[in-house]
């Protein structure tokens, strides 16, 4: 299936159905497939050929994603630039991965105006929501779109067709361009749907409170497809996302750890927000706290799903659905929550030593993944293809084993070990300790610059508001636990840790702090 295929599944059962809510105004199925076909055609009447760049800026908006559903009817490629970004991070995305058609919201103007002249490449400006004549030749939506024809067009898809040039996180450097294709996504939301199950009668209601730009966006079209509803909230605001949770009867809800760290300092939350309706609380992107993911089971019922992907393999590598989150009737071991869960069906995981051997069960090393899923490659970058696509395995750059009942662990990104007087220390491990102490809201374990061990073990810490944990205490409570070579050697307190706009702490921004006096390279 195409990408636009997902969408029109859910169009063809559920036409008169709410495709989209957004601060209480409904969008039918019909509503929004017959823009994303004037979008299409208005593209298409622009003579640029399939895999045209275009990119959205914008917040989550069920205009701006019409947008994005457009360019894929039309067999076009989307760019997802973040709102959230600096305009100087966008521009990179905007020039190095060659865009060509801008849709832009009105309140991000005097960025994209002050950009312009550094975009030569972009030939078509046109704004979502608005006139804004500080953008030279630029043209409202409405205006593009009018005359257009609401119906399907023709166009012809090979399934290698690039549909998605993604970003990648740029915590390790500036952003390199994942391409991915129809045939990857389909096999992402073939998954996802293999992973949340719905019955016949049950159509699903996904709220997009993370940036759709990322993994919120992913997890919204396979709800779709199932003729069900997606309800959009601009941002994250903890009091808008629990009071639609329970006005909208959601059934699943995609958020970054760091975000439910924050929902679970709120006293009594089960006891003030009617959870029931939720099937899937699904939570990845980064590291979980295993003593607050068995908090969030507590409080949110049997819910949780964790899973793990990345931009080169989007959103369905592994996965670990409610029911795996116990075993034998009551929570399962931190043995268990600690991991990402099982590979999925449709792709192969294997670890892997330096020499691309594959390694015995148990064993730790490079986590290896091949199939559909799999990029097509980086944008311009034959080199770095090649590097990271060896023999048809993605070398996913992450670190982890494979246990005994197939759940699969990760151990740290390979360029986050610290090596100590010779020994690796993996941050994770130091982490999921910390995180443990129940003043701690979230940490980020680095290696320093250090004349005796060469790097010695940091953890920096953000603490819950109003509780206090000290220094040596925190380094006893990993010297207990670890021992004293994976024991913190110190400890600095901060108010915010720096992260993404997915909330993945940059670990690359803590650790230029500590070693940009160094003589040594990080």
């Amino acid at each position: 299936m195409a990408i636009i295929d997902f969408f029109d599944r859910g169009w063809s059962i559920n036409p008169k159905g709410a495709a989209y809510i957004q601060d209480d105004r409904v969008f039918s199925f019909d509503e929004v497939g017959e823009l994303t076909c004037r979008i299409a055609h208005a593209l298409l009447a622009t003579g640029r050929p399939k895999e045209t760049k275009g990119a959205v800026w914008a917040l989550n908006d069920t205009t701006a994603w019409a947008c994005a559903l457009g360019l894929w009817r039309a067999n076009m490629c989307w760019l997802p630039v973040g709102a959230r970004n600096t305009a100087q991070e966008n521009h990179f995305v905007l020039d190095h991965f060659d865009c060509e058609v801008l849709f832009y919201q009105k309140q991000f103007t005097a960025a994209v105006a002050e950009l312009q002249p550094r975009l030569p490449k972009i030939g078509r400006w046109i704004c979502i929501d608005g006139v804004t004549p500080e953008v030279a030749n630029s043209v409202t939506l409405a205006e593009w779109t009018e005359g257009q024809p609401a119906t399907k067009p023709h166009v012809a898809v090979d399934m290698e067709d690039v549909v998605v040039v993604s970003p990648t996180g740029g915590t390790t450097g500036l952003p390199k361009g994942v391409m991915n294709t129809h045939r990857s996504y389909q096999t992402a939301f073939a998954q996802i749907m293999l992973a949340c199950h719905y019955d016949d009668e049950h159509r699903p209601v996904t709220l997009a409170a993370a940036p759709m730009t990322h993994t919120s966006g992913l997890l919204s079209i396979p709800a779709t497809a199932r003729g069900g509803t997606v309800v959009v909230l601009a941002k994250p605001d903890p009091t808008l996302m629990l009071g639609a949770i329970a006005k909208h009867r959601v059934t699943e809800i995609f958020l970054p750890p760091t975000v439910i760290y924050r929902l679970l300092e709120i006293p009594d939350l089960n006891k003030k927000v009617d959870f029931s309706s939720l099937k899937y609380f699904l939570y990845g992107a980064a590291p979980m706290s295993v003593e607050k993911l068995k908090l969030a089971i507590a409080t949110f019922g049997p819910v949780m799903a964790g899973g793990y992907g990345q931009t080169e393999a989007p959103g369905a590598i592994s996965t670990m659905p409610p029911d795996e989150h116990f075993k034998a009737g009551t929570v399962a071991p931190d043995s268990r929550l600690s991991s990402v869960g099982r590979p999925n069906a449709l792709n192969h995981v294997e670890i892997m030593n330096d020499a691309n051997q594959i390694l015995p069960r148990g064993e730790s090393g490079e986590i290896c993944v091949r199939g559909d899923l799999v990029m097509k490659g980086y944008y311009k970058d034959p080199a770095k293809t090649a590097e990271t696509i060896i023999d048809g395995w993605l070398h996913t750059g992450d670190v982890g084993h494979l246990d005994e009942e197939g759940f699969l662990h990760i151990t740290d990104r390979k360029k986050d070990m610290i090596i100590s007087g010779g020994f690796n220390v993996y941050p994770s491990q130091v982490e999921q300790v910390i995180w443990g102490h129940p003043a701690v809201q979230d940490c980020a374990v680095i290696g320093v610059p250090d004349e005796q061990w060469g790097e010695a073990v940091k953890a920096v810490v953000e603490l819950n508001k109003g509780q206090s944990v000290t220094a040596d205490e925190l380094i006893a409570l990993c010297k207990a636990k670890l021992g004293s070579v994976m024991a913190p050697k110190s400890v600095d307190f901060v108010e915010q840790l720096p992260r993404s706009m997915v909330g993945k702490i940059l670990k690359k921004d803590l650790r230029e702090q500590y070693w940009k006096n160094s003589a040594r390279k990080i």
